[in-house]
């Protein structure tokens, strides 16, 4: 096998010249310039690629791992480059397809409440199509401004609508997909729950181990009679978290329940200014939607439990601009803490929801005993949590503290009868923990399902399993010779 870390100059000129033969030039990016621009996703580590392409057809992409085959090198496909867990980072060399110029929605069939999307559009692009139709697509990450539906589905991303809508795998009918070897098939279909065993759902959060996804066919949802946002405030993050649980023993199950702690809002309102109270404990911004007469018994049920549990003040969202306000200051959360550190480093674990009070104490008191600031903002409804650290990367030993520190975050997660990710994914970050969650038999049949599409290993290697050949146990050894400033930049 070629090392794709040195490759020859006269190898990668062959390997340029095979790609050429059904993929322009321009698509195809060599130049060390360029190839920086793809060492990172937003994850701590960072990889470079021999080859970057940009591929705007399907079968550009099956050219493109067709010749990486002949030349038995790593093929790794990348959105955004939004994710967190460096799931799009190419560790081991090779091509990188970049799959942002596949963005065209081929299809929206208001009647059957579907559409058909390239992997490169962007989720919020997607939602405003469907404006004119009154239809919604309910899986809504954080980054919706920049993230692809072709991201979502390689990570089974959640987002604030998970608690009711369910993550990325419940909206998804099928797929076109380039298997290893260069091979096109569809997976699923246009409807649900159709004949055989059901790949496309081995497909979604695979992280780009089991093939290239192409296209992606969505089920859609009517937009709801009424919406009714709430804002809860407290005094302190224990209340909030008790309150989150009491919302749902009340019987009532929000659209949305997402949570700021203080730290958050420090930095998010000032910039926002979305009318969170800065000298708050925490708030909880809470979502209700249906029929008029639900909306208007749910929001008073949830405005009891938030008060019974000491909430200061409940405040209703009296106009679609206040509303988005209020989502505006949630969604920009991550965006505004990373304007405030040299880097962050955004955690992704979850927790039964009766544990939040105690884990998030646990978490803020392991950060403090590491010297860092951590901030809070999460799906709060499903236990989704995000712990974010602040720190700076210049600093001797820093990194590798806030990385310890992250292993330390996601075994409380564990230990508290949760996961090691809601929704960024195990990538090459958690790898190394998924032994804390699957049994040695589990990890075999994982491994058995990635070999009988990759038997050779080739797709995005060293990601989600802990084994692999050649592949590091979880985080790469950032060295400085390696990387000039070595941190998450938001």
């Amino acid at each position: 096998m070629i090392d794709c870390n040195s490759m020859e100059n006269n190898q990668l000129t062959a390997l340029i010249f095979d790609l050429t033969k059904k993929i322009k030039r321009s698509k195809i990016l060599d130049a060390p310039e360029d190839l920086l621009v793809y060492e990172y996703d937003t994850s701590i580590d960072r990889a470079l690629p021999d080859i970057v392409i940009l591929p705007t057809t399907v079968e550009e992409v099956s050219h493109a791992v067709t010749v990486a085959a002949q030349y038995d090198i790593p093929v790794i496909p990348r959105g955004s480059g939004t994710g967190f867990a460096g799931g799009a980072l190419p560790v081991k060399g090779g091509i990188l397809i970049v799959l942002t110029a596949m963005n065209k929605i081929r299809e929206i069939d208001a009647e059957n409440r579907l559409a058909i999307v390239e992997p490169g559009v962007i989720n919020l692009h997607l939602h405003e199509a469907l404006e004119p139709y009154n239809l919604i697509y309910a899986p809504d990450p954080s980054s919706q401004r920049i993230c692809t539906i072709g991201g979502n589905v390689g990570t089974n991303s959640g987002g604030p609508h998970t608690l009711a809508y369910g993550s990325t795998v419940n909206h998804i009918l099928g797929m076109e997909v380039v298997l290893p070897g260069g091979r096109i098939v569809w997976l699923g279909g246009r409807q649900l729950d159709t004949p055989g065993m059901d790949l496309r759902g081995v497909f979604v959060g695979s992280e780009g181990t089991l093939g290239i996804v192409t296209a992606i066919c969505v089920s859609l949802i009517p937009v709801n009679e009424t919406v009714r946002t709430m804002l809860a405030i407290f005094d302190s993050i224990d209340a909030a978290s008790s309150a989150v649980s009491a919302v749902i023993r009340s019987g009532v199950i929000p659209m949305a329940m997402e949570m700021m702690d203080q730290e958050t809002i420090k930095v998010v309102e000032p910039r926002v200014r979305a009318g969170y109270p800065i000298d708050a404990g925490a708030v909880l911004l809470i979502e209700v939607e249906g029929l008029s007469e639900v909306v208007e018994h749910n929001s008073a049920v949830v405005v009891k439990a938030c008060n019974e549990l000491g909430a200061r003040e409940v405040r209703i969202a009296e106009s679609s601009l206040e509303r988005e306000s209020l989502w505006e200051g949630r969604k920009s959360a991550i965006g505004a803490l990373g304007q405030t550190a040299p880097a962050i480093y955004l955690l992704d674990g979850v927790v039964p929801r009766t544990k939040l009070p105690e884990i998030l104490n646990k978490v803020l008191l392991a950060s403090h005993k590491a010297g860092f600031k951590c901030a809070n903002m999460f799906h709060a409804g499903d236990g989704n949590l995000h712990p974010t650290v602040l720190f700076d990367p210049l600093e001797s030993g820093a990194t590798d503290r806030v990385l310890e520190l992250g292993g330390e975050i996601m075994k409380l997660c564990v230990d508290a009868g949760g996961s090691i990710t809601g929704e960024h994914g195990i990538g090459l970050e958690k790898r190394s923990y998924m032994e804390w969650v699957f049994t040695e038999s589990d990890l075999a049949a994982m491994e058995k399902i990635r070999f009988s599409f990759d038997p050779v290993g080739n797709f995005n290697p060293c990601k989600i399993l802990p084994t692999g050949h050649g592949c590091a146990q979880g985080h790469m050894q950032i060295t400085d010779q390696q990387f000039s400033i070595p941190g998450v930049y938001v």
